[in-house]
């Protein structure tokens, strides 16, 4: 009587703890937050995130140095113009210029007029990508600085080169001797402005 008393009072217990096992697991799964069909099972860092760009802190930079001094072999000038949704931007005054590290790459700026001064110690071919480089913007066909092109099918930036049309790089663009370039994202798009005042530059 006994034995079979103590058989019942285990079996009962038994189902007891097999019942409280099922509802703490129930409860655990209970209390993690849904994830959505098609979801992946562990959150990753986003693989198309764009890097930052960084402006030069006095390292040299696709062979151009920080120097204590101006270059004197090669002095040209050139403008750049960038115009978003038809209002002018600023290029800033001292691009390219660590005063902090007392020196100024071979490109750079000395106003805030669109002036970019090459200054070099050595003759060699310096692009757009350069200058936006050493300023520490970005520049593609969709990009120049803080200006976007339209998004869609076949948005890109218009570019204009001493006032003719530029459908390549402009990251290539030469930064031959007064170059006058315009950098437009639109609409509206405005004319090209026409830089002349060189003066003894």
């Amino acid at each position: 009587m006994i034995r079979r008393r103590t058989r019942r009072m285990l079996s009962v217990f038994t189902v007891l703890v097999t019942l409280a096992g099922a509802g703490t697991a129930q409860a655990q799964r209970g209390s993690a937050a849904p994830r959505p069909a098609g979801a992946p099972k562990a959150a990753t860092k986003a693989a198309t995130k764009t890097a930052a760009v960084r402006v030069p802190q006095g390292e040299t930079v696709s062979g151009i140095s920080c120097d204590a001094m101006e270059g004197a072999r090669m002095h040209t000038h050139q403008h750049l113009v960038l115009i978003d949704h038809g209002k002018e931007l600023t290029i800033p005054d001292n691009v390219g210029q660590r005063p902090d590290r007392n020196c100024l790459y071979w490109i750079h700026t000395h106003t805030a007029d669109g002036i970019i001064h090459i200054e070099a110690p050595q003759p060699r071919t310096f692009t757009l990508g350069d200058f936006f480089t050493i300023w520490g913007q970005p520049l593609d066909r969709t990009q120049a600085a803080t200006m976007r092109a339209a998004k869609g099918a076949g948005g890109s930036l218009k570019v204009w080169v001493n006032g003719q049309p530029y459908t390549g790089d402009p990251r290539a663009i030469p930064l031959l001797v007064h170059a006058d370039i315009v950098i437009e994202a639109g609409p509206p798009f405005v004319p090209p402005p026409k830089f002349t005042n060189w003066g003894t530059l």
